[in-house]
């Protein structure tokens, strides 16, 4: 009975030693989104040329590939189709910083 005690006292302060997931450094994400000009077509609650990042987190949050689809959007210029029916190729984010995009997909992931 006290070793099973011991051990699980050990494996739980084992779990408060482990580092947090980073939290999303909100500041760096829409300084971000403003240099790289996505406030242009988007905005946190209101339709703009593109969806409102409420949407999109709607759409993605919870799946297992939502960052990662998140992260291709922001970085690799597809095709996408706008609120209004047309399509355009998706601007790129102006960072190369993967950290960045990442911190930046989190963050429309939060809204």
């Amino acid at each position: 009975m006290i070793l099973k005690t011991l051990a699980a006292a050990a494996a739980f302060a084992c779990t408060l030693s482990l580092p947090a997931a980073a939290a999303v450094d909100a500041e760096a994400a829409v300084k971000l989104n403003k240099e790289s000009g996505c406030t242009k077509c988007h905005s946190v609650d209101k339709a703009k040329k593109g969806p409102a990042y409420q949407k999109t987190a709607a759409k993605y949050k919870g799946k297992a590939d939502g960052e990662a689809k998140l992260v291709d959007l922001l970085t690799k210029s597809p095709k996408v189709k706008m609120e209004d029916g047309s399509e355009e190729e998706h601007k790129a984010v102006a960072t190369k910083d993967a950290a960045q995009v990442k911190n930046l997909a989190q963050w429309i992931l939060a809204q």
